[in-house]
């Protein structure tokens, strides 16, 4: 039998969920939250083998959650989410996440994925892999998109950024829209910080 953890902040999804997992004669929902932290607490103390795990929730979130699940237990996380930026895919996956699903995903295939998490294999939905692969492959940060987003990171304007490095402002929003392609986001704040969790930038101090 195959002891699963719901974690998703929306009751009506848990019940979903629980509806279509507990219809397999290998399949047992243990226990059900709706938050990171929760999560975790309840992952040490159930000792599930799968935990299906959503992104955004209040307070701590899926991927901080998962890392935390991962490193303090021996449970699988199946991350189970309607979002799919390469950012929340490669925060997922590095945060030690075993399967990464979409929640229009069909039924059959979110129980299939569970049964393979708990086996250990790698499940990704196609849409995801082919998000992962070409953020993996797509280039980093060039030496001057890389010094623009630091001065970004440091609360520089625009119009402050192009002084400090003696361009116009239109070039600064030019490698600024490089940037925000290259990393999948739309604002300033986001580049920043997936800049920084891939270690294409510093921390700030």
């Amino acid at each position: 039998m195959i002891r699963v953890l719901l974690t998703d902040d929306h009751p009506v999804v848990r019940f979903g969920l629980r509806t279509i997992l507990e219809a397999e004669p290998d399949l047992s929902v243990v226990g059900e939250c709706g938050s990171g932290s929760e999560a975790v607490r309840l992952a040490a103390e159930l000792a599930p083998d799968v935990v299906l795990m959503d992104l955004k929730m209040p307070g701590m979130d899926g991927a901080t959650a998962t890392a935390q699940v991962v490193a303090g237990t021996a449970c699988r996380v199946v991350v189970l989410t309607t979002f799919a930026t390469d950012g929340d895919i490669l925060r997922a996956i590095e945060a030690g996440a075993t399967a990464y699903l979409l929640k229009d995903a069909p039924s059959e295939e979110l129980i299939e994925a569970v049964r393979a998490a708990a086996r250990g294999q790698t499940v990704l939905a196609s849409p995801v892999a082919t998000k992962l692969v070409s953020a993996v492959q797509r280039p980093g940060l060039s030496a001057r998109e890389a010094e623009v987003l630091g001065l970004v990171a440091r609360g520089l304007s625009n119009v402050a950024i192009s002084q400090e490095l003696s361009v116009s402002e239109a070039t600064v929003k030019s490698h600024l829209l490089h940037v925000f392609t290259k990393l999948d986001v739309s604002d300033r704040t986001a580049a920043v910080t997936v800049a920084m969790s891939r270690g294409w930038l510093p921390p700030l101090m």
